[in-house]
């Protein structure tokens, strides 16, 4: 007897009783008996975490033995942790998985998966060139993938709780910045040895500089970068901006990779930039020219050769122990945008899927600046890479003036994303707000020094 379900090329999927089951688990599309057997082999290898120290050991120095032995290991490791996202996404709810950006994604993941998964044995440079090509691809192709699924959820919100979704999207975002770190080290790496066999080596730039990882990034540069663009979004959207002031210790640099405080700090900017101005509003001051600036203040890394105790600084001794002590860099980001609502600052933090709706109804000056977070430094990622070319504003600079500030808010994972960047070596990001003066976020980040002991 022939099943007596219709597809929903042929009747409406609403009407598909299935989708009032919400146990029901979405089965992937038809594969191949190989692929079927490739996925659950896969499946039953964990990843491995491997040291970052290890992934930038590969360029020092950059030769045609470590690209092929970074190939052998990219190989073998990211389909493993690719396999993981198609079998979460496999495990969606029916409803949800039948969303088109949702499907958009999934299919996505098992294309990449399947094309990694059965990629042959990387033997020579020439095979090599193509092969970081082919991943150059595969970093522009899931370019999209956490505001593609953003939106998914966000239709699918009465089919997910909250807590189902962040930690779904919790997961995504840390395994997705770990695969782009593995992918972009190795495709720095094969530009690098392509540079050095056709002679075009910078003697003045040392092999510590090649990969995702910047050993001089300069926070205050960076600062300066994404509060230019921040400014000029501000001005077209709101018709003002604040000044921007910075302070500190403005000269500190430190090792870490850049786009990821590209990323941070666009976020924090743009939420202090809209704030400062709409409270200045709000205040009924009809002059914007004497905003009060944002402050960035800049405390260099902590020295690892001291520990703070009950009594003061005290000298670590090398035959207590070996391992390494790690230091930190901060940053605070000062605004006097009038701060975030009590009723809101539990919420900051979280995925607000629906508040994009609620905002376009009754305005969204009820919520506070924080209650709608836009695209900003979303476009870290997108297209923008450590070892390409392009920058953290590649998303914004193509749609976000001619959208707005206001009126393309509502998928509301600006900050928690922020939050887990800062986290994901091992710093934070925390945000103190004085309801009714401003806030102030403190941004603390690992310095990824090449004995730091952090892992991916």
């Amino acid at each position: 007897m022939q099943s007596s379900r219709i597809g929903p090329r042929l009747w409406g999927p609403w009407h598909h009783p299935v989708y009032f089951s919400r146990s029901f688990s979405r089965t992937p599309e038809p594969n191949s008996a190989r692929m079927s057997a490739l996925l659950s082999e896969y499946e039953q290898l964990p990843p491995r975490p491997v040291p970052l120290k290890t992934l930038r050991a590969f360029a020092n120095p950059p030769t045609a033995q470590s690209v092929l032995e970074s190939a052998s290991y990219v190989l073998s490791e990211l389909p493993r942790r690719l396999v993981q996202r198609v079998r979460a996404l496999d495990g969606l709810p029916f409803i949800v998985g039948m969303n088109p950006f949702v499907m958009r994604t999934h299919k996505l993941y098992h294309s990449s998966f399947e094309r990694l998964a059965t990629y042959p044995e990387v033997k020579s440079l020439e095979e090599n060139d193509a092969f970081a090509r082919e991943l150059e691809n595969l970093v522009e192709m899931h370019a999209n993938d956490i505001p593609t699924i953003a939106k998914g959820f966000q239709e699918c919100s009465r089919y997910l709780s909250p807590e189902r979704v962040s930690a779904f999207l919790d997961l995504s975002i840390h395994g997705r910045i770990a695969v782009r770190l593995i992918a972009e080290q190795h495709i720095a790496l094969s530009r690098a040895v392509r540079e050095r066999a056709a002679g075009r080596v910078d003697p003045t730039k040392s092999t510590s500089e090649i990969g995702v990882v910047s050993p001089s990034c300069s926070p205050a540069e960076m600062v300066r970068m994404c509060a230019a663009f921040v400014n000029e979004l501000c001005e077209a959207t709101l018709g003002a901006a604040p000044p921007l002031k910075i302070d500190g210790i403005a000269d500190t640099t430190f090792a870490y990779v850049p786009v990821h405080v590209e990323y941070i700090l666009t976020e924090i900017l743009k939420n202090s930039y809209r704030a400062t101005v709409e409270h200045h509003h709000r205040l009924g001051k009809r002059s914007m020219q004497n905003l009060p600036p944002v402050t960035v203040t800049i405390a260099p890394p902590a020295s690892p050769d001291y520990s703070e105790s009950e009594n003061g600084p005290t000298t670590l001794s090398t035959s207590v122990s070996t391992t390494p002590v790690p230091s930190y860099l901060t940053i605070r980001v000062r605004d006097e945008g009038g701060g975030v609502p009590p009723t809101n600052l539990s919420r900051i933090f979280s995925y607000a899927f629906t508040t994009a709706g609620r905002l376009a109804q009754v305005g969204e000056d009820e919520g506070g600046p924080y209650a709608a977070q836009h695209i900003g430094g979303a476009a870290a990622m997108g297209s923008s890479s450590g070892a390409g070319d392009g920058n953290v504003f590649g998303e914004i600079a193509g749609r976000g003036l001619q959208t707005g500030m206001g009126t393309i808010a509502g998928l509301g994972y600006g900050l928690p994303m922020a939050q887990l960047y800062a986290k994901y070596f091992g710093g934070s990001l925390q945000l103190i707000s004085l309801y009714g003066h401003g806030a102030d976020v403190f941004i603390k980040l690992r310095c990824l020094d090449q004995d730091a002991d952090v892992v991916i």
